[in-house]
């Protein structure tokens, strides 16, 4: 890790931009300004004086809760995770002014049978509201929360929930028209016969949290999604989660996060930015803005930054910058389709290395897979990426196509080099788009590119 930082912090990443990032683009101090970790009471509780086993082998989940919740009731600490192996078998809850912290060498070993996390809880999947399966580590509707230490959150999901194949299911479809026909959410009851995976870790309407230093291994789904919550700081945290759909980092309806000096080893996107899902999302209506993602390293099986798809009640304000991105199938990716309506604008990315893409570098998409045939076109506006550099794409270096009547607006590439690609861009439907010094393939691309064919990439 220390290493990994070494190197961001060197060379062309240092250089600053005198311009500043632009009009209505958001600063590190706007969003900065509206963010602090929580803090706590000078008292421990330990959860072995609840009854818990260090043996991986007994339960040890009604100890865990027990301290939290004596811990919350009487004003608040650290509950401790010694080193060791617990067993969990079942959610932990978190609650009110308590810090659950696991010491070096502590690992919680949840339980990998889905019917350990009923009864079903109000939460989020994939962008619609439904009551299923508690996420491994759940909170809601509390306030000053944290997850911290150098020990281990292991969801062992590759033995239980990653086994479900929700995509294209009826399951899914059956949920998301429940979201188009705007269903009572009390109806929408999953559960018990579900196959749909819960997130890992999910603060559920939430103010001040913090999950700093921990490593978590084999998530069901998607790793950290903070749900209309405020106030978000994920920090030095390792995943290492290589199953289907476990995207990193999730906030989702969510206002000011910070996302720093993480390493995010993952088998989907490594961040994705999220605000609901079409109906469910314009009815909720509660954008998710003032993000800043900074010094990390992203491996991951699908993208980098993205922004999207269920993105339905608006994102805006986001900022990313000093982040290296291995291999993965687009580095930098803003995607939507004509079922989600919303706006994503007021982005600012810089200081980006990425290595090998499959599909396009730097990738806008208004045509995302999965639209059922709605005509509700995204807005896409001020978009500022400047200072980075990527080694090949197998197919497109910048790809942006909009709507017919409906462009994408003001898009600045700035100090951008892509050494190879069989496209250099595709453009097209868009205005206010402007090159500097943009390389490709070794040749400088126009300041003003001209509009091309429009043509398909796969999505992802």
């Amino acid at each position: 890790m220390k290493r990994i930082f070494q190197c961001l912090a060197t060379g062309w990443l240092l250089m600053a931009c005198s311009a500043g990032p632009g009009p209505g683009l958001p600063t590190d101090s706007d969003i900065l300004q509206r963010i602090a970790a929580p803090e706590f009471p000078d008292v421990s509780y330990d959860i072995r004086d609840f009854g818990a086993r260090a043996d991986g082998e007994i339960d040890s989940r009604q100890a865990i809760n027990e301290a939290i919740t004596q811990c919350s009731a009487r004003g608040g600490g650290r509950v401790v995770v010694p080193a060791g192996q617990y067993l969990c078998k079942g959610p932990i809850l978190l609650k009110s002014r308590v810090n659950l912290h696991l010491e070096a060498g502590a690992e919680i070993l949840f339980s990998p049978d889905p019917h350990d996390y009923l009864p079903a809880v109000l939460t989020i999947w994939e962008g619609t509201e439904l009551y299923n399966y508690s996420p491994l580590v759940y909170a809601y509707q509390v306030s000053d929360i944290a997850i911290t230490g150098r020990g281990t959150l292991n969801g062992q999901a590759s033995q239980g929930f990653a086994r479900f194949r929700p995509q294209r299911s009826e399951m899914q479809d059956s949920l998301r028209q429940m979201g188009i026909d705007q269903v009572p959410v009390r109806e929408r009851c999953f559960g018990e016969r579900s196959i749909l995976p819960p997130s890992m870790i999910q603060p559920f309407g939430c103010r001040n949290i913090l999950i700093e230093g921990v490593t978590i291994l084999d998530s069901p789904y998607w790793v950290i999604h903070p749900v209309f919550c405020d106030n978000v700081t994920v920090r030095e945290v390792t995943i290492s989660s290589h199953n289907l759909n476990n995207d990193g980092c999730d906030p989702e309806y969510t206002t000011n996060v910070l996302i720093e000096r993480c390493v995010f080893d993952v088998g989907d996107d490594a961040v994705a930015i999220k605000a609901g899902r079409d109906q469910d999302a314009w009815r909720i209506g509660q954008p998710t803005r003032n993000i800043l993602i900074r010094n990390c390293e992203f491996k991951s099986k699908c993208n980098g930054l993205c922004i999207g798809s269920e993105m339905s009640a608006g994102v805006e304000n986001v900022r990313m910058e000093r982040v290296r991105i291995s291999r993965c199938l687009s580095g930098i990716y803003f995607k939507s389709n004509l079922d989600r309506g919303g706006f994503i604008r007021n982005v600012h990315v810089s200081d980006v290395v990425c290595d090998t893409v499959r599909t396009a570098f730097i990738r806008f998409e208004t045509n995302y897979h999965g639209a059922r045939g709605g005509f509700h076109p995204t807005t896409f506006e001020n978009f500022r990426i400047e200072r980075v550099r990527g080694t090949s794409s197998s197919e497109c270096g910048f790809y942006a196509v909009g709507t017919p009547g409906h462009n994408l607006r003001q898009i600045t590439l700035e100090d951008v080099e892509l050494r190879s690609a069989p496209t250099p861009y595709v453009l097209k439907h868009a205005e206010n788009v402007s090159f500097r010094k943009v390389r490709i393939n070794g040749s400088l691309m126009p300041e003003q590119p001209a509009q091309t064919e429009s043509s398909t990439l796969k999505s992802y």
